[in-house]
């Protein structure tokens, strides 16, 4: 399909990486280690982030927590191999602190919800899709891959599928395999266009082959290149970051508008000033019309304790997408 004959439409495209993606062994790495302190201390300060590549990891950051038996070197043998670990962690900025002792935000930040009644997940189409696929990918070949799927107008025109050690025709038989059995997938007028490992086969991946790093897959993070970003990563901080625990609480908030108002399209505003409890924006647009948000407690504290922010749970979130 040519640019001079493309067809007409409304065009979307959103990507997937599979966990043995060097940037998701990155974000894993750090959701570890803050599960691990999480585990002994709910109330851990925990902002780690994680390089990796070609034989060597490091890892830097602040952790202040009473965890005792947290084991950084096992946890990057678990997710990484046998690489050597540089570390430079310090305890969080006493003037950070004190702002987040008083129950304020941890950092200023911007954070954007989102739902939609496209798919079951409330989740865009084109972005489901290629996380699925890519799941489905990774059960028959456990390592590094990508995936991206377009849609026109709602309908699937283009897959992009490379996975390591997996070769051409098997890939081509299992994705399109998936998509005749994939329920929210129709193929456009113009037909499937499938792009199969199309540099060729591969069989060197993960940190041989390229070097990774914490918060770089953010669209993937989030909702796809549809949504706009509020800016900040997730992976490697507690919830009192806003960063996280504000654009969870951002996108209940848009699932719930989206269900009490039978919408079709949600997004939601949340902004916060560091060591500032209140937002200092919290607005929600329903099928295009705006309005404040009401009837939550939107203080990090109050995220906190609404949507169970302190217990470990985070390493599973980082592999495909937070929600």
């Amino acid at each position: 399909m040519s640019q001079t004959n493309q067809p007409k439409g409304i065009y979307r495209t959103a990507e997937s990486v599979s966990p043995k993606h060097p940037d998701k062994i990155c974000d894993q790495i750090s959701d570890a280690i803050l599960d691990a302190h999480l585990t002994e201390d709910p109330y851990a300060r925990i902002a780690v982030d994680v390089a990796g590549g070609h034989g060597t990891v490091f890892i830097t950051g602040e952790i202040t927590s009473t965890a005792t038996s947290v084991d950084i070197s096992a946890i990057v043998k678990r997710l990484a191999g046998d690489v050597e670990l540089i570390e430079r962690i310090e305890a969080q900025s006493t003037e950070i602190a004190q702002g987040v002792n008083t129950g304020g935000a941890g950092d200023q930040g911007i954070m954007v919800g989102y739902a939609t009644d496209e798919t079951p997940e409330l989740l865009p189409l084109e972005y489901v899709l290629a996380r699925r696929l890519n799941q489905y990918l990774f059960k028959l070949w456990p390592h590094d891959g990508k995936t991206q799927v377009t849609t026109i107008d709602g309908k699937v025109a283009v897959i992009v599928a490379s996975f390591q050690h997996a070769h051409k025709p098997d890939l081509t038989q299992a994705v399109t395999e998936w998509f005749e059995n994939e329920t929210l997938s129709t193929a456009h007028t113009t037909g499937l266009e499938l792009h199969i490992n199309p540099a060729g086969d591969w069989e060197v991946g993960g940190f041989d082959a390229d070097a990774g790093l914490t918060g770089r897959k953010l669209a993937v993070d989030n909702y796809g290149p549809r949504v706009p970003l509020g800016g900040g990563a997730f992976s490697g901080k507690d919830a009192s970051k806003v960063d996280r625990s504000g654009a969870y609480m951002a996108r209940k908030i848009a699932t719930d508008y989206l269900q009490a108002r039978h919408a079709k399209e949600v997004y939601v505003y949340l902004a916060y000033a560091i060591g500032y409890s209140q937002p200092i924006e919290a607005t929600v647009v329903i099928d295009g019309q705006q309005e404040r948000v009401g009837g939550y407690d939107l203080t990090p504290n109050g995220i906190i304790e609404t949507l169970d922010l302190r217990k470990p749970q985070y390493e599973k979130l980082a592999t495909y997408g937070h929600y």
